[in-house]
């Protein structure tokens, strides 16, 4: 092995010097790990920055909620995920949790709708099928309102129109549903215009409100005197003028549905305000009729059956409607102990004005509408109810004058004024077959009977005798006619010769006649013939 030889002098070595670091150097390992925490906390507050609204839905259940999977979705985007499901603190419904995008955060406000999307049938409409292979999801309805909020409650079914819809709601006042229901169409002129949103049954029972919404710009139609009208199904009227049919389209006939229309004789009045107020009528003859403004209420006792006579059939005079059957009562009469049926009436007096060239005066005050139906009463009016429709039996009451009735005036102390009346035509027809077959009763019969028997017997006898004594002699006379046919047939065959030649002779005598008459015409012409004689170039 080999030694290193160390010199001699060691004072020459230089001394060794150790190098001081700085007290500041950074190691270059722990570079690593502070990017790692700057990544991290970038990360962790780009996180918390982008993070979106977390939200809580309550459910009636869970049926098509899955944590993780179960998806939001506004106009088909998707906008969001349910995070968790879990029960409510009573056990009572489900929460579902959901985080939505950070975009969608100003439109979770107090009216925003969630519900969940389903194959659903409902008004004729199929919604939802896509949901059959994807698996349900929240549908989701951005509100209006500048209340933020973060807990909902789902809504049952969908809502029949999105907020954003441009059109108007209104309210329609009814006593009954019928065969309504929301998403039933609204029609304009039979032209679907509408939907019904929603319908809320009064506390106490008595009617119901309908919320309807009516599209953009077909709103602009509803006035505050638009007449609304259940156009369910097909409208059949049987009254005294016929049977009138109606009906909107055929998805009102299975569906139901509501129509609306104007009158065409109101004043242009500008769209009515949303959420305005209307009553819903049973059908369009009753939403068109305009109201009376003045009615006269009276009261009128006929002694013979109403069937026939319902509320609402008209009271005519010659032709013109002057008001309408208002109630049928039954009543019992004490000092008679008899039952009496009055039917209070409402007559139009607008519809009744006085002749005159002042239109000032046209129109009658309460004194004069008194003094002229007195009048009229007092020159033969009665009413009679009479028949309108022979196939529906519909009755009517007819305003006429009877010149042969007894007098009478109408009763203005009773509560309602009571107006004179005279049996139907059916009643006399009644009291004339009534009073033949009384008579019919008072004949005898029997002895009239008798009495044919006995004539039908003579006669029978007399025809005997002439069948047994007459006709011999007929039979004899009948023989003596033909033998002397049968002698004039001989006697004009004898004298057959003789006919031919007279026959023959009255030819000759014609021909002779024929000869005459053209000597006459000759000799007209040239009468020296008779003193020269006929010449030869005459010849």
């Amino acid at each position: 092995m080999t030694e290193t030889s160390l010199p001699s002098d060691l004072s020459t070595v230089p001394e060794a010097e150790t190098a001081r670091k700085s007290r500041w150097s950074l190691q270059l390992v722990w570079l690593v790990p502070l990017i790692a925490a700057l990544i991290g906390g970038w990360l962790m507050v780009s996180s918390i920055l982008n993070q979106g609204p977390v939200i809580s839905i309550v459910f009636k259940n869970a049926e098509g909620l899955e944590a993780g999977k179960t998806k939001l979705r506004y106009k088909d985007v998707e906008i969001g995920k349910v995070t968790e499901v879990t029960l409510s603190r009573d056990l009572k419904q489900v929460v579902a949790t959901a985080e939505l995008t950070k975009d969608f955060k100003p439109y979770l406000v107090k009216d925003t709708a969630f519900w969940l999307v389903t194959p659903r049938i409902s008004g004729g409409n199929v919604s939802g099928l896509s949901t059959v292979l994807s698996g349900a999801f929240i549908g989701v309805g951005v509100g209006k309102s500048d209340q933020a909020q973060r807990s909902f409650n789902a809504l049952d079914v969908p809502p029949v129109i999105q907020v954003d819809t441009p059109g108007r709601e209104f309210v329609l006042r009814s006593n009954d549903l019928g065969s309504l229901s929301a998403g039933s169409p609204i029609f304009f002129r039979r032209v679907q215009v509408g939907q019904v949103v929603a319908f809320d049954l009064d506390k106490d029972g008595q009617g119901l409100s309908m919320r309807i919404f009516v599209n953009a710009p077909y709103d602009q139609f509803v006035t505050d005197n638009t007449r609304f009208w259940n156009a369910s199904g097909i409208d059949i009227k049987l009254g005294a003028s016929g049977i009138e049919v109606n009906t909107q389209s055929l998805a009102s006939i299975l569906l139901g549905g509501i129509a609306f229309e104007t009158p065409a004789d109101s004043v242009e009045r500008p769209a009515a305000a949303a959420d305005s107020l209307f009553e819903l009528f049973n059908g369009r003859t009753t939403a068109m009729h305009n109201p009376e403004r003045d009615v006269l209420k009276m009261v009128m006792l006929f002694n013979e059956s109403l069937r026939g006579l319902t509320p609402g059939s008209p009271i005519d005079f010659q032709g013109v409607t002057l008001g309408e059957v208002s109630d049928i009562r039954v009543e019992m009469d004490p000092s008679s102990h008899s039952i009496v049926m009055p039917v209070e009436v409402s007559l139009y007096p607008e519809r009744l004005r006085l002749r005159s060239r002042d239109k000032n005066r046209a129109k009658l005050s309460d004194e004069a509408r008194k003094q002229f139906l007195e009048g009229m009463v007092a020159n033969g009016m009665r009413a009679q109810m009479r028949t309108g429709n022979l196939l529906t039996g519909q009755l009517y009451i007819a305003l006429d004058f009877f010149p042969d009735v007894d007098k009478a005036t109408i009763n203005w102390g009773s509560d309602l004024p009571e107006l004179p009346t005279v049996p139907g035509r059916m009643e006399e027809i009644q009291a004339s077959l009534k009073s033949i077959a009384s008579r019919l009763e008072k004949l005898p019969i029997e002895q009239i009977g008798t009495d044919l028997r006995q004539t039908l017997q003579a006669a029978s006898g007399l025809l005997n005798r002439l069948n047994t004594q007459v006709t011999p002699q007929i039979v004899a006379a009948l023989t003596e006619a033909r033998q002397a046919v049968g002698s004039a047939q001989g006697l004009i065959s004898a004298n057959k010769p003789l006919l031919q030649d007279t026959h023959e002779a009255i030819r000759e005598l014609g021909r002779t006649a024929k000869s005459l008459r053209s000597l006459a015409d000759y000799l007209e012409r040239h009468p020296e013939a008779l003193i020269r004689g006929k010449q030869e170039d005459q010849r």
